[in-house]
């Protein structure tokens, strides 16, 4: 999968309005739309797209987009 795909698809799971500057250095939790409810969302997002069991703990893990799209690749 491209990074492009994966940004589109957290874009859309997170509802995020400025997605134009996001890339694989973003640290995602300094985005305005990011909530404790972020962590379900993207648990889900694993879960419907790209098959992958993860919990709040891989996502804890993770500082940047680029940390996330690794965790959906490997």
């Amino acid at each position: 999968m491209e990074m492009d795909v994966f940004i589109n698809k957290i874009v859309e799971q997170l509802e995020i309005e400025n997605a134009d500057s996001l890339n694989r250095d973003t640290f995602f939790r300094e985005l305005e739309e990011w909530s404790s409810l972020s962590v379900m969302e993207l648990i889900a997002l694993y879960d419907d797209e790209f098959d992958k069991q993860i919990g709040d703990t891989e996502i804890a893990k993770c500082k940047t987009i680029g940390d996330l799209y690794n965790l959906a690749t490997e």
